[in-house]
């Protein structure tokens, strides 16, 4: 079934996301060198829908000449002035810290650019947790929203990297109303632990190390394999009996790599969309690809916006 059909015949899961995110006031969002017409517009439909309200950092001149362009009204929106993609990410870090917004937007500039200034050891945006990246994925073929993590950020990440990158999925998941106890499926190639795999040992150990509250919200369960992560008779089959196989709501990857090639075979095969957030920095950020539907950019935004008001929601009340 195509996507536009399935659109047409049910709500899908990122619907029901953005109508949640339309039910709470729109979040101030810093909106990193919006200079193409897919970036900008991409602000303009989220402030539209009442999810954001933005503001745009770049030059101001190339900014008013694609809104013009392509018929995108930003007058009600406040640009702040930066030459160019490397200048806008780190002015934008700088309103984060002066308070202007309680998320940050990628624009047309590059990840790196604007991860160099999120993750800058003096003036950056680090926070004592790992930052690290999930696809939130709407799978037409799964009854669940499907989180990936870390497809983006961390190449090789170690254990604890592993225990932060976790911790953050299981954050978001449960703070944007997903629900609790999200199921945590540690992927390996095999569901058995061996030591010609080491992923199948860290798995093993990061289930331990829920077990004993250095991992706290979720139900872990690893090594499994990918089939019987999602799949309830390829865990039957292998007689695997957890709360989390085959029916698994966080999916944890070995690698940047191994994440990267499932969310493009989800996306591609599957027809999945998917909705990228970067979690660990002071604020949430919207990590969109020029290859990303107008839907799924305005997905990332809608869970972003849930994930900070959440925040807010907990943020500790300063005495008078």
């Amino acid at each position: 079934m195509s996507t536009e059909k399935r659109q047409a015949e049910s709500p899908s899961k990122y619907d029901r996301l953005i109508a949640a995110a339309r039910a709470v006031p729109p979040v101030p969002t810093v909106v990193v060198y919006p200079c193409d017409e897919t970036s900008l517009r991409g602000a303009f439909e989220s402030a539209r829908t009442g999810i954001i309200q933005p503001v745009l950092v770049g030059p101001r001149g190339k900014i008013t000449d694609i809104a013009r362009k392509f018929d995108i009204d930003i007058s009600g929106f406040e640009i702040a002035e930066a030459e160019d993609g490397e200048a806008a990410a780190t002015r934008g870090v700088e309103l984060i810290h002066a308070a202007k917004g309680e998320m940050l937007m990628k624009g047309s500039l590059h990840t790196d650019e604007l991860m160099r200034a999120i993750t800058a050891k003096s003036g950056g945006l680090r926070t004592e947790r790992r930052i690290s990246h999930v696809f939130v994925m709407d799978v037409p073929a799964y009854a669940e929203t499907i989180f990936v993590t870390d497809a983006a950020i961390n190449i090789f990440p170690d254990l604890d990297a592993k225990r932060d990158i976790i911790q953050n999925a299981i954050d978001l998941y449960t703070q944007t109303g997903f629900g609790k106890l999200p199921r945590v499926a540690i992927l390996s190639a095999v569901e058995t632990v061996t030591s010609k795999i080491p992923s199948t040992i860290e798995a093993a150990a990061l289930c331990k190390m829920a077990d004993r509250g250095q991992i706290t919200g979720g139900l872990l369960d690893g090594p499994l394999a990918f089939d019987n992560a999602v799949d309830p008779d390829a865990a039957r089959i292998k007689g695997i009996k957890s709360e989390v196989a085959g029916q698994a709501q966080i999916l944890v990857v070995p690698d940047l790599e191994a994440g990267n090639m499932l969310a493009k075979n989800l996306a591609y095969f599957a027809k999945a969309d998917g909705a990228g957030i970067v979690l660990g920095a002071r604020v949430p950020v919207v990590l969109t690809s020029r290859a990303d539907t107008p839907r799924a950019r305005m997905a990332s935004c809608a869970v972003a916006s849930l994930y900070a008001h959440a925040r807010r929601q907990h943020a500790p009340t300063v005495a008078a």
